[in-house]
């Protein structure tokens, strides 16, 4: 049975790119990521906790944090989650044309001599 080879720098999933867009696709694609990832661990916090930077916010509004809101507000913060990590993968796709593949360097030897 033959397998294609997806590994390579030069694959479908890879993205070569020059090397002054690849360090801002990385910049702001990892600033982008862990901000959405904080907020949505505030959603949750809010979700989950009475006290909390978010909840304190939401209930000097007359907001309460209880049962639809609380669940709306878990479901908020999932999704931020989600789509921080969705951008920092997409993200991790882009390199620049001398960059290498770890799993490419097949010279490698794997014993432990």
């Amino acid at each position: 049975m033959s397998r294609t080879d997806t590994s390579r720098s030069d694959g479908p999933r890879e993205i070569t790119v020059p090397l002054r867009v690849y360090k801002a696709i990385t910049v702001f694609s990892t600033l982008f990521a862990v901000g959405f990832v904080i907020a949505g661990f505030g959603f949750l916090d809010a979700a989950t906790a009475e006290v909390g930077p978010l909840a304190v916010v939401l209930s000097s509004l007359g907001v309460s944090t209880e049962g639809v809101v609380s669940l709306v507000l878990a479901l908020l913060g999932l999704a931020l989650i989600g789509f921080g990590a969705g951008i920092y993968v997409l993200g991790t796709r882009f390199r620049t044309p001398g960059m290498g593949n770890s799993q490419d360097d097949g010279d490698e030897s794997f014993t432990n001599e």
